[in-house]
């Protein structure tokens, strides 16, 4: 008998509804919780102040959630900070820009978790120089403790409360200006920060948004790369802390009656591809506001930078209580995505020449729990 989606829909709900009556402590058992200590760890502290430091970076927000920082301890003030080449995301970022950026929220973080403690981070990026086209074994930065000259960053209250909000957003509450001034105020030089509420400019940047994320969904060798790195469930989430994260009962009632799974998302015209198609693209036509950055040149260096302005300017929004949803897919420089790319450009890049590094929607929803991390220990490399 052929299952149609009126039934399949059913089928979930029904799961769901059997569950009611213990829905509140039903859905605790459904949360990842091993996957989320990393989160308490860092709130508790090693007692160590690198250690310390490091809990706070490893938090970072990166593409895929691929987490692809290696860790190699130096005397007791310094460490080495590299890559990790099975982490890397050849077809949707094949210049392993967005990874780079990832490493620039890392060492942002770890400067505001060392300041909070009174101490200074001094960071040499690519002290073996700039790895192109791709990164390779060189390192990405080394990083020395000083014991004084930390100045505490009021934005680092904001750490352990920062989220990735990727549900539709409130379409009926507006975002000030002021807010998105508060935004845009917490780059850093060398990377200009823009943002907008106008009715206008919001929808030409929802509209490529969603077309952006269907070309890409709809192109096979990225979905291909991003399903396979996606964990559905309690199970695997704990047992894999990286990569894309479906948690919560309704992802477990779907995934229970067979209807989410890896093989299902990757068939066109099966409900679990149209429904992860169809979710985010109703997300995207719900933004109320974007923000962006930009650089002049697109260096190495450019892209650590625009990783620390835009782990910034993330908890700058936490802070407004705005919700703060990257929409990177506009900017990924693989074939299928040129004119998506060229589109943001336009829009974006005021045409200087400018490379726009990073595209968010901004708005109101509630706060989700945080995503899945590795352990610190895991990321440390011994000999």
């Amino acid at each position: 008998m052929t299952t149609t989606r009126r039934a399949i829909l059913m089928t979930a709900g029904g799961a769901i509804a059997v569950t009611a009556a213990g829905a509140a402590s039903w859905s605790l058992t459904r949360a990842p919780k091993a996957a989320r200590s990393p989160w308490r760890e860092a709130a508790e502290g090693f007692g160590d102040p690198r250690l310390d430091a490091l809990a706070y970076a490893i938090l970072a927000p990166n593409p895929h959630n691929m987490q692809p920082w290696r860790v190699e301890l130096e005397s007791d003030d310094a460490f080495t900070l590299y890559c990790d080449p099975a982490r890397l995301l050849p077809e949707t970022d094949p210049p392993n820009r967005q990874i780079t950026i990832g490493f620039g929220c890392f060492l942002e973080l770890f400067r505001q978790a060392a300041a909070e403690k009174g101490m200074r981070a001094e960071l040499t990026y690519f002290p073996e120089g700039e790895p192109q086209p791709t990164l390779d074994a060189r390192p990405i930065a080394r990083v020395t403790l000083a014991d004084n000259g930390g100045e505490p960053d009021p934005l680092f209250s904001e750490a352990l409360a920062r989220r990735t909000t990727r549900v539709p957003f409130d379409v009926k509450r507006v975002v000030s200006d002021d807010l998105l001034a508060r935004v845009a105020a917490a780059t850093v030089p060398g990377v200009n920060a823009g943002a907008t509420n106008d009715a206008k400019r919001v929808e030409e940047l929802r509209a490529l948004a969603v077309d952006a994320w269907t070309t890409e969904w709809n192109n096979e060798a990225t979905r291909r790369e991003s399903i396979a790195v996606t964990r559905i469930g309690k199970r695997e989430n704990n047992e894999t802390p990286w990569g894309l994260s479906l948690t919560g009962p309704l992802m477990e009632g779907l995934m229970d009656v067979g209807v989410l799974t890896r093989a299902k998302m990757g068939v066109p015209g099966a409900m679990a591809y149209d429904q992860t198609l169809s979710y985010y693209n109703d997300a995207c036509r719900t933004a109320m506001a974007f923000a962006w950055s930009t650089t002049t040149t697109n260096t190495r260096r450019d892209q650590l930078e625009s990783g620390r302005a835009w782990v910034r300017m993330q908890l700058a929004a936490n802070a407004a209580g705005l919700c703060f949803h990257p929409l990177s897919q506009a900017l990924q420089e693989f074939p299928a995505m040129e004119a998506q790319y060229k589109k943001a450009h336009a829009l974006l890049a005021g045409g200087e020449g400018r490379t726009v590094q990073m595209l968010a929607r901004l708005g109101f929803a509630a706060s989700p729990p945080p995503a899945p991390r590795e352990p610190l220990s895991s990321k440390l490399l011994v000999d």
